[in-house]
C-alpha cells in the first residue's frame, strides 16, 4: 500500500511539469490566432459598421492579454496564479461594459451594418475559436488561471455563433437591430464570464490566505 502510493506521488509529481509545459505551448498558439483575429475582425467591424464585430474583435484582443498573463504566471504559486486570474476576471467585465457602450451608440444612431461582410469574417472567427475551445478542453476544470482562459474561449464560440445570426438577421429584416441585440448578448456572456472567474479567484485566495 504504502510503496503504491509513493509511486503515485512520484508519477504526479514527474506529470505536472510535463502538463504546464503543455499547456504553455497550447497558450502560445491560442495567444497568436487571438491576436491575429482581432486585426482581422477590428478592421471588418469598422468597415462594415458592425457593433457585434467590433465587440468580438476586442474580445479577441481582451483574450490575447488574457493568453499573455496566464503564460506569465504559469509554474508560479497559487497565490499569483489566482492573482492573475482576478486580474483577468475584472478585464472581462471591463470588456462587458464597454460593449453595452457600443451597443447603446449603434442603437442609438440606428446603424445598418453590411449582413455580408459580418457573416464572411464571423465564419473565420469562429473557425479560429472553435480551434482554440478544442485545444484548451482538457483545462476547463483547472485552477482559475486555467478555467479562466477556457471561459473566454468558450464565450468566443458562442459570440461567434450569435454574430452569424445578427448577421442573418441583418440581412432579412434590412435594420441593424439584430446586430445591436447579438452585441447586448455578448456584453451579458462576458459579464458572466467575469463574475465565474473572479468568484473561483477570490477562493482560491481566501484558501491561501487561511492555510497562511
Amino acid at each position: 500500500m504504502s510503496a503504491h502510493c509513493c509511486g503515485h506521488h512520484r508519477e504526479e509529481l514527474d506529470g505536472e511539469p510535463l502538463r504546464q509545459a503543455v499547456y504553455r505551448r497550447i497558450l502560445w498558439l491560442v495567444l497568436a490566432i487571438n491576436a491575429a483575429m482581432f486585426g482581422v475582425e477590428i478592421g471588418a467591424g469598422l468597415a462594415a459598421g458592425s457593433a457585434s464585430l467590433q465587440a468580438d474583435a476586442v474580445d479577441f484582443l481582451g483574450d490575447a492579454a488574457n493568453y499573455a498573463i496566464s503564460l506569465f504566471v504559469v509554474g508560479m504559486a497559487l497565490r499569483y496564479r489566482a492573482t492573475a486570474a482576478l486580474l483577468k476576471g475584472l478585464t472581462m467585465a471591463a470588456f462587458g461594459a464597454w460593449v453595452i457602450g457600443v451597443t447603446f451608440w449603434h442603437a442609438w444612431h440606428g446603424t445598418l451594418p453590411q449582413a455580408f461582410t459580418m457573416g464572411a469574417v464571423g465564419s473565420a472567427a469562429l473557425l479560429a475559436n472553435m480551434l482554440s475551445f478544442g485545444l484548451l478542453w482538457a483545462y476547463r476544470e483547472g485552477d482559475a488561471n486555467m478555467r479562466s482562459a477556457w471561459i473566454c474561449t468558450r464565450n468566443d464560440v458562442l459570440g461567434n455563433l450569435a454574430v452569424l445570426l445578427a448577421a442573418l438577421g441583418v440581412f432579412g429584416t434590412g435594420t441593424g437591430w439584430p446586430d445591436v441585440i447579438v452585441a447586448a448578448i455578448m456584453a451579458v456572456l462576458a459579464l458572466q464570464g467575469a463574475q465565474a472567474v473572479v468568484n473561483q479567484a477570490r477562493s482560491e485566495l481566501r484558501t491561501i490566505s487561511v492555510q497562511a
